[in-house]
């Protein structure tokens, strides 16, 4: 006799255990139960080693509501398909749209009725489990696929460069800085591996940038600016849109990139959280492998300067939560920075002069020397 599968488990979010109470007893029997009585204890367990096969989300608590718990979970590729069913006292017809636009896969009000409840969630984890398998079917077919699409982004990023005076490793630096910020953030390894992998494509537009403006060795004017600040656009409209998850982060990335979290960024101004959470790490990643880089026309910063450098602009250039996954996986990045490191040694007379000249069009409003140069990720 085969051993019995272990039950399914249930998340219950209510802030009136009462309520918890009555949906734990009608699905006990069946199912392991599971509860949360406000919003973040919910996305605790979300986010854990062991996440829900199903949640039954309330909508009106304090703190997080369930809408807003529901919004965070379909936008983390790791948890959005875990289905989600509302049971709401917030019965009108537009509470009930609202809801299921945001992924819900049904909408229940109270007072529950058991069987209902039992129907209902049955059915959504039988299609659960059908999609996981469904998906693993497709996650095996198309590997080789994903490999190919993986190359050729790499090979984009690389012509890019090739474009640029950037250093042979630099994309392949700030791509492993990306996936050590996005796990120390506590993204998972299918959400981390899709940065990953399209960080690389994050300059891409640069292609179309003049090769006038892009290598003139003096400071550029006000109309050779705004050239430069297009290469963002260029760089999403040559990825273009697509329905395919890597391909669109890799658009995402290229076009948000340069955004600051005060909202002083390019190209669109775009303020804290509404910077796709992908640009906000990639940024990150780029301005520090830039800093603590040798470029033809600039040393490399001190560790401890860069690291400075990279404080001082917390809460403005960069996301303050992701600065402390930053300096949670300073370890790994620094030894990432020395295995991919590029061959330096001293500078040349040449690029000694030509620092000298970069040194001397430094922006007293903004970094000393690289951050104020487009050429060095900002």
């Amino acid at each position: 006799m085969s051993p019995l599968l272990p039950k399914q488990s249930i998340l219950v979010v209510d802030d009136t255990p009462e309520n918890i109470t009555i949906l734990s007893e009608v699905l006990c029997n069946d199912y392991r139960i599971r509860v949360a009585t406000s919003g973040e204890k919910a996305l605790k367990i979300i986010y854990s080693d062991e996440p829900p096969d199903l949640i039954l989300l309330d909508i009106m608590m304090p703190g997080l509501s369930g809408l807003e718990i529901c919004r965070r979970l379909k936008a983390n590729p790791d948890r959005r398909r875990i289905p989600v069913i509302f049971v709401t006292a917030m019965s009108s017809i537009e509470d009930e749209e609202r809801g299921l636009a945001l992924g819900a896969v049904d909408y229940i009000t109270k007072p529950i009725s058991p069987p209902i409840v039992k129907a209902r969630v049955r059915t959504h984890l039988a299609l659960y489990d059908q999609s996981r398998e469904l998906e693993r079917m497709v996650r095996q077919r198309t590997s080789e696929l994903m490999t190919t699409r993986q190359q050729i982004i790499r090979r984009l990023g690389r012509a890019a460069e090739f474009k640029d005076n950037e250093t042979g490793n630099h994309v392949l630096r700030m791509s492993h800085y990306a996936r050590l910020i996005a796990e120390a953030h506590g993204l998972g390894d299918e959400a981390a591996s899709i940065i990953f992998n399209t960080a690389p494509m994050h300059d891409i537009g640069k292609i179309g940038i003049p090769d006038s403006i892009l290598l003139k060795p003096g400071k550029l004017d006000a109309e050779e600016w705004k050239v430069m600040h297009q290469h963002p656009i260029m760089g999403a409209e040559i990825i273009g849109k697509h329905e395919n998850e890597l391909l669109e982060t890799a658009r995402i990335i290229a076009l948000c990139h340069h955004e600051k979290w005060d909202g002083s960024g390019y190209p669109r101004g775009l303020k804290g959280e509404d910077i796709p959470l992908e640009g906000r790490i990639v940024a990150i990643a780029d301005v520090f492998d830039a800093l603590v880089s040798i470029r033809p026309y600039k040393a490399a910063f001190p560790l401890e300067e860069a690291l400075r450098l990279m404080e001082s602009q917390t809460g403005s250039h960069f996301d303050p939560v992701l600065m402390q996954a930053f300096r949670k996986a300073l370890p790994e990045i620094l030894r990432i920075k020395e295995i991919y490191a590029d061959e330096n040694g001293a500078l040349t007379d040449l690029e000694f002069h030509i620092k000298e000249i970069y040194d001397h069009r430094h922006d007293p409003d903004g970094y000393p020397g690289v951050l104020t140069s487009e050429k060095e990720g900002d």
